[in-house]
């Protein structure tokens, strides 16, 4: 199992690290995206990212003993494609239709824009 855990460790999954400031301090958060609910936290970046990577083992060294399927890595090629497909509310994307027309841009660059900001 230890050489199997290995190769799940070795491959490229997203491992993402932000930092977060609420009443109970400033700290950091980490998490893989491909597998959900494997997050651990840490007091600086370089200590949030080793504990994400510790829970990352632990997360696919119990699926493994399990037998549970393991989520492969997302291809950065299918994750960085440019498209997002969204469902809007009907009054929602009236809304955002009526303000992109007032500015003269088409809903997509509205939308873009205001994701932007």
């Amino acid at each position: 199992m230890k050489k199997e855990l290995a190769h799940y460790v070795s491959l490229p999954y997203t491992l993402l690290v932000h930092s977060i400031k609420d009443e109970s301090g400033e700290y950091f958060v980490g998490c893989v995206l491909e597998l959900d609910g494997c997050m651990s936290d840490g007091d600086t970046l370089e200590e949030a990212y080793e504990n994400t990577q510790e829970a990352m083992e632990g997360y696919l060294e119990v699926k493994l003993a399990y037998g549970d399927p393991i989520p492969r890595p997302i291809k950065e090629k299918d994750m960085l494609n440019g498209n997002a497909n969204i469902y809007l509310p009907e009054t929602l994307q009236q809304r955002l239709t009526v303000e992109a027309k007032k500015e003269g841009v088409s809903l997509n660059q509205y939308i873009l824009r205001k994701l932007s900001e």
